[in-house]
């Protein structure tokens, strides 16, 4: 019996590739008893055939589509951050060493996991890549229209705005300085704006139809500062948030709180840590910033006793960035509770510091 469990894994470790997958299974004694390299359609064929076991991979393009796919298998599928992962390997770097790192790391109790995502998760997710990239696009057709006029000496307020509604009267009157050339290439880049406007507007759309269907992000969007963009994008990277034990774990993971570089006695605390996910960090800082602006509606709920206390001790970028660390967590609570925002004691609630 003892040598039927030393020869079936225990503990898988899959090194994910384009078409190709390397594969270390360790037994309940850490031996290696499994080191092969499969191509993609064998996968979940040889895995079907083994024994339930744990297995390990990195968060990676594909690795949420193969872990729901294990799971339906009956196997404890997990997926790590691939720079926790890196410590645990040994030697030369190959393909092979990073599966046997993956399946050293996934058995340690300490590791940080990430949740798999479901499809349509992932299909929302990609809803907000899309947008996040049109969105850069137009920020470069911007840069470049304001660049190529100031070239000729002609300066636009500052604000999308300002420019849109100066610069048909700009193209109609200045051309005195503008070329013939030049108002064409900007005439184009001002149809590319607005072929751009067009499908961030589209997108922006389904976005908030899918979230008024979905139970979380209605949820969400009763926290103050949270509409559909923010809470579709929370509700894509963390589903419900059981990967976090608590709001203050969520709101580290965001890079919303500083710096730790500390040793002995002494603590050091720097700028934010910037960790995490980038877009969802910026969704938050942005929510601060409107609460901050229309500070007067959101008495009901004790923020404005909070914001003005701490305006007397904190710069106001400082503010922004406290402000959308409470929100952040404040959001995740709101989440994984399965309740609505509701604040019932003002003043309590403008007493804590969260």
């Amino acid at each position: 019996m003892s040598q039927k469990l030393d020869a079936s894994p225990a503990v898988i470790g899959i090194d994910i590739g384009k078409n190709s997958f390397h594969i270390i299974g360790q037994n309940q004694r850490g031996g290696i008893v499994l080191r092969q390299k499969w191509s993609r359609g064998q996968v979940e064929t040889r895995l079907a055939n083994l024994p339930p076991c744990l297995i390990g991979m990195e968060a990676c393009v594909g690795a949420h589509h193969l872990s729901r796919k294990l799971q339906t298998l009956g196997h404890d599928a997990r997926l790590m951050p691939a720079k926790y992962v890196r410590p645990y390997s040994k030697g030369q770097k190959n393909d092979f060493r990073d599966a046997e790192a993956i399946a050293e790391a996934v058995q340690r109790p300490t590791m940080k996991f990430v949740a798999t995502k479901t499809a349509d998760q992932l299909d929302l997710q990609a809803l907000h890549r899309v947008r996040e990239r049109l969105v850069g696009q137009r920020t470069g057709v911007i840069n470049h229209i304001r660049a190529f006029l100031l070239e000729r000496g002609i300066a636009v307020r500052q604000g999308l705005r300002s420019l849109r509604s100066e610069l048909p009267g700009i193209l109609a009157t200045r051309t005195d300085v503008l070329s013939p050339r030049m108002l064409r290439i900007i005439e184009d880049l001002a149809g590319d704006w607005r072929r751009l406007d067009e499908r961030i507007e589209d997108l922006s759309s389904e976005i908030e139809a899918l979230a008024r269907q979905d139970k979380g992000c209605e949820r969400l969007m009763t926290v103050p500062g949270i509409g559909p963009i923010i809470s579709s994008a929370m509700v894509a990277a963390i589903g419900t948030g059981d990967v976090f034990s608590k709001g203050r774990d969520f709101g580290a993971w965001l890079g919303l709180v500083p710096k730790q570089i500390s040793t002995g006695d002494r603590t050091i605390l720097g700028k934010i840590s910037r960790r995490g996910n980038r877009y969802l960090r910026a969704l938050f800082v942005q929510a601060a910033w409107v609460v901050l602006v229309k500070v007067k509606g959101w008495e009901r709920y004790g923020l404005k006793s909070w914001i003005e206390a701490a305006k007397k001790r904190l710069h106001h970028n400082v503010l922004a960035i406290a402000l959308a660390n409470k929100l952040a967590r404040i959001a995740w609570a709101v989440l994984n509770k399965g309740r609505a925002f509701e604040c019932v004691n003002t003043e309590e609630t403008a007493s804590r510091a969260a």
